[in-house]
């Protein structure tokens, strides 16, 4: 019973969907577990990118079934913008081939505009959220106000539903949040008509078939969207996202137990981005930030934004270990920091002069922190072509296994750059054998 759960262990934009295509190389299913489509994940294959921002991260390798699972709340035009562009490149969709599950929520055209009616009230207090109704979605989940895929089986009982919700929607945002804009609940019907027309044959019963893959000893890849520090509970709260980000959320977004999880691999990048508002104790304010950031190409998949960089927090990464229980980790984009040195490791935070030991509750306190930084020395040599962990240059392995004894956690893969064979297992990598030849 083979499987891997794959998590960011930052603020997001680590290389996970590279790391779910890499891995899926042997793997039967791959599933999406959480999130909406604020998350984008680009593929390199053969220099051609790809972007996706629900459609599993294994869709481009053919033998694969991908499922949307219930912990995902899914934009139908989204999805059915993304079958679109992915048949246009000559993949294969069908519904024996991409699943969503039936009690994944839909999101529809009022949680667009009630996240930015949202953020417009709270000015420069703003979370910084991508506006695309992530959050509301959640909300009406949690409310139990959610419409699901299978809710479209039933029109009839949906629409006076519909025209409830449209309404109470309606409310909310002229006497509530103060705002003009209003909800057209025409441009909503459309929406879930073309669902029902064009996304029925896709639904079915995710669970299940996780269920009966791992029975058959199939090999399972689980895909986390976003990343641990942007948690709805665990994250710098409330620049957070609006949904569980850790490996515990495989279980209630797949609806599986917890025996089902083999390994979990968190993904962490060889410094660290975050997008948006919320604090950043590493963030690089000077030139070497801007660096770091053309170097790396660190603007969003989804909004094109740019992102903060600073050196690699290690101390926020312990936490993130802790949270999510990982096997092991993925150190993405070694190849970056090429060319620089020496380079900086944050092994500890303080606050008023004293070392704490995990990140405080209050953000006010978060702003108070003080990095603690190891230095160690770079090296200059390229590595995007480079396949062995023995042949990176003496200073690029030390880096790694510096990573690994600061935070107690084995590296079983780097990445070199950005295509799916531009990575290089450890000899802590035995596991991934089997799912990739990498």
């Amino acid at each position: 019973m083979p499987s891997i759960v794959i998590t960011g262990a930052q603020w997001g934009d680590e290389g996970k969907g590279k790391l779910v295509d890499a891995l899926s190389q042997s793997a039967q299913v791959v599933v999406r577990f959480q999130g909406g489509h604020n998350a984008g994940h680009t593929l390199v294959v053969g220099g051609v990118k790809t972007k996706l921002q629900l459609t599993p991260c294994g869709i481009l390798r053919p033998e694969t079934t991908c499922l949307i699972a219930a912990g995902v709340v899914a934009n139908p035009r989204t999805v059915l913008a993304e079958i679109e562009t992915l048949r246009s490149r000559g993949v294969e969709i069908s519904p024996s081939r991409l699943v969503i599950d039936r009690d994944c929520q839909l999101v529809l055209d009022y949680h667009p505009i009630l996240d930015k009616a949202r953020e417009d009230l709270l000015g420069d207090e703003k979370i910084g959220t991508t506006g695309l109704g992530i959050g509301p979605a959640y909300e009406d989940r949690a409310g139990r106000r959610g419409v699901r895929f299978g809710d479209l089986l039933d029109l009839d009982s949906l629409r006076p539903r519909l025209e409830v919700l449209v309404a109470e929607k309606n409310l909310m945002l002229e006497h509530v949040l103060s705002s003009k804009l209003r909800v057209d609940f025409p441009s909503v019907w459309s929406t879930v008509t073309l669902a029902a027309e064009q996304l029925l044959p896709f639904v079915g019963n995710a669970s299940i078939m996780v269920t009966n893959a791992l029975k058959r000893g199939e090999r399972v890849v689980f895909e986390g969207a976003q990343a641990t520090l942007l948690d709805v509970t665990f994250g710098t709260v409330p620049f957070v996202t609006s949904s569980s980000t850790i490996a515990g959320a495989v279980l209630t977004g797949c609806g599986i137990g917890p025996s089902a999880i083999d390994h979990v691999l968190g993904v962490a990048k060889a410094y660290t981005t975050r997008v948006g508002s919320g604090p950043f104790p590493t963030e690089i304010h000077d030139a070497m930030g801007e660096h770091i950031r053309t170097r790396g190409g660190e603007f969003g998949t989804v909004t094109g934004r740019p992102r903060r960089c600073g050196w690699l927090d290690a101390f926020a990464l312990r936490r993130a270990i802790r949270l999510n229980g990982y096997s092991s980790l993925a150190i993405m984009k070694l190849d970056v920091l090429s060319g620089i040195s020496p380079l900086k490791i944050c092994t500890g935070y303080r606050i008023d002069g004293k070392l704490i030991e995990d990140f405080p509750a209050l953000n006010s306190e978060l702003a108070k922190i003080v990095p603690e930084y190891v230095e160690c020395p770079g090296w200059e040599d390229d590595l995007t072509n480079l396949r062995k962990f023995e042949d990176l240059p003496a200073n690029a392995q030390k880096y790694v296994q510096l990573v690994e004894s600061i935070v107690e956690c084995p590296v079983s893969l780097v990445s070199v750059g950005p295509d799916r064979i531009e990575s290089i297992l450890t000899p802590n990598g035995r596991y991934l054998q089997q799912f990739s030849a990498a």
